[in-house]
């Protein structure tokens, strides 16, 4: 009888960790993922809003603001996993020297001890696009 509950509670103390290494998981992968994929989106999204009209006539770099705007929600929104909710905020998109300031807010939600648990990560990036010469 003694073995066979200290059996039941090994049992047990196994599923509960589990339970817990899996939350903890898909939140700590989740806001890896999302800064690295805000990253690589804000750099391509600003190579793509380079006004190349203005470069070729005075050779200074500079960036369309609604065409990065544009780009960089059409990019993110084909990467982002469907199962999550994001709000983009753009604080600042400053075209020349081109520099663009983000906040990208995700929220998670379990329900792994009877009660609905939500959670907030909040990624910032501030971008500079900077060229070789």
């Amino acid at each position: 009888m003694k073995e066979s509950m200290w059996g039941s509670y090994i049992i047990g103390f196994g599923v509960i960790a589990i339970i817990f290494i899996f939350f903890f998981q898909n939140v700590s992968n989740t806001s890896e993922q999302d800064y690295e994929l805000i990253q690589e989106i804000t750099e391509a999204a600003m190579y793509d809003a380079v006004d190349m009209a203005s470069y070729k006539a005075t050779g200074n770099i500079r960036i369309d603001g609604e065409k990065f705007a544009e780009n960089f929600v059409r990019r993110f929104a084909q990467s982002v996993s469907l199962g999550n909710y994001y709000v983009i905020d753009i604080y600042d998109i400053q075209e020349s020297p081109p520099k663009v300031v983000l906040r990208i807010s995700t929220k998670l939600d379990t329900n792994v001890t009877g009660e609905l648990v939500e959670f907030d990560i909040v990624n910032d990036i501030n971008a500079i696009l900077e060229t070789p010469y």
